[in-house]
């Protein structure tokens, strides 16, 4: 690349990538996001894990899914959670241990 040429991102790469850290900048999504990066769970496993009721552990899930950041399987009438993406587990984790390390 020459010294004035740059590289500009689409605008609808940077409007995901914006929705994606405005999820993450989320308390209770962190939270489920970093125990899904552990185990995969079952709503009420979270709820109760997490100390949330079950309604928002599934209005949080369904707003990761939406974005892809979580996946769920279906066994019978219960759904399975598990993160979507490495990439995004591998940014939560680092910035996780930036802040531990303060």
């Amino acid at each position: 690349m020459k010294r004035n040429e740059h590289h500009f991102l689409k605008p609808e790469t940077v409007e995901n990538t914006a929705r994606i850290f405005k999820a993450l900048a989320d308390p209770s999504r962190i939270k489920i996001l970093y125990l899904l990066s552990q185990e995969t769970c079952s709503v009420n496993h979270i709820a109760e894990m997490l100390g949330m009721t079950q309604s928002a552990v599934s209005h949080q899930l369904s707003l990761l899914r939406n974005l892809k950041l979580v996946k769920y399987n279906r066994d019978g009438n219960t759904y399975y959670y598990t993160y979507n993406d490495d990439h995004v587990i591998t940014i939560l984790n680092q910035v996780i241990e930036h802040v531990a390390c303060e």
